[in-house]
């Protein structure tokens, strides 16, 4: 197993190195770049304007015409475009390679400290989202599969049909409307991770504070998760109680929760697990950059956004590059969990 994952990690380096190649070709090609968005300030016109209008021809822009041509060079000096596209692309190796996201152009802080400090409230949301969905999704999967084709198989079947098919940012809007002021219930709040006055609060005032606030944003990422992976689990339950290993089971008269949970649990459990990679990057990476926005979380998916709309190339590539370092390294433990559930499983055989 060892050999299994120094080989995993090793396939991490040309699969962030082909990632960071391809978006730096594809941002080349993109209108609207940091110099744009500098000359546009400078003259009152709005970034996004620039972003959008496509007006950029061979590295300069209708809006730097009147410009003193070294100004228009100093900016392009600063944001490092004074340099040729393969140079910029080596210097940004180089530095990733010593983990230096460098700086960014507008918000006047290191990459890796703004990245530090959004990505508490992108943590809180994923974690809290994804523990919440596997310890209700599991449980209800596993009751479903026992007793399929009951009232309850039926009238939860519905409930979790309704919420598959509704998206988060909508469920999140309906949320803030019914429990957040928009009608006669004003139970929660709707802006930040914490209140104003959190640091003089009490220890326990703190933590009942923080989850006051997480109330609302969770729910609306578990609940795409949610039915996904309770279907997931129903489905693999009943898989494996029709196999003949059950029947043996049952007639050799072994109680039915031993039959449920000392043997078809294990190899159920198999296919949910399998899913944990794909959930997690759901939530941190589909899921949080709509729920940021709709409820004024300052983390990573809304910092992202933000900085890919003005073109603040170090924030898009360190933010990029430690999503990617993440996703892989969540699929990994994802195989990993396989020897948990079902130690049988030969990692030294896969790796050849």
């Amino acid at each position: 197993m060892t050999a299994y994952i120094l080989r995993r990690l090793l396939l991490i380096i040309p699969t962030l190195l082909i990632i960071l190649l391809v978006n730096f070709a594809i941002i080349q090609a993109a209108p609207g770049g940091p110099v744009e968005q500098a000359i546009a300030r400078l003259q009152g016109i709005g970034g996004g304007a620039i972003a959008s209008s496509g007006e950029t021809v061979h590295g300069s822009s209708r809006a730097s015409r009147g410009l003193d041509p070294k100004l228009i060079k100093e900016i392009e000096r600063q944001y490092g475009f004074d340099k040729s596209a393969p140079e910029r692309l080596w210097l940004m190796l180089k530095n990733y390679a010593m983990l230096d996201f460098g700086s960014s152009f507008f918000r006047g802080a290191k990459v890796t400290e703004l990245i530090l400090d959004k990505m508490p409230v992108t943590l809180s949301l994923g974690f809290w989202a994804t523990l919440i969905t596997y310890l209700v999704s599991i449980p209800l999967g596993i009751r479903k599969a026992v007793r399929h084709g009951s009232p309850f198989d039926v009238w939860t079947s519905t409930a979790i049909i309704i919420g598959y098919a509704m998206p988060a940012f909508l469920f999140a809007l309906l949320l803030i409307v019914v429990f957040a002021g928009g009608t006669s219930l004003n139970w929660f709040p709707v802006r930040g991770l914490v209140s104003e006055d959190f640091d003089s609060l009490s220890t326990l005032g703190k933590i009942a504070d923080y989850f006051w606030h997480l109330v609302l944003p969770v729910t609306a990422l578990v609940i795409g998760g949610f039915a996904t992976l309770t279907v997931l689990t129903k489905n693999a339950f009943l898989n494996e109680i029709t196999r003949q290993y059950v029947v043996t089971a049952r007639a050799k008269g072994l109680s039915e929760s031993r039959v449920l949970y000392g043997h078809v649990f294990r190899n159920a459990m198999l296919l949910v697990v399998a899913g944990i990679p794909q959930a997690l990057i759901s939530v941190f990476f589909a899921g949080s950059l709509l729920i940021e926005v709709i409820f004024s979380l300052d983390g990573l998916g809304r910092m992202s956004y933000e900085a890919a709309v003005s073109r603040d190339y170090p924030v898009v590539f360190g933010s990029l590059f430690i999503f990617t370092l993440f996703g892989l390294l969540v699929r990994l433990i994802g195989d990993l969990c396989y020897t948990f559930v079902d130690p049988r499983i030969d990692f030294h055989a896969r790796s050849h």
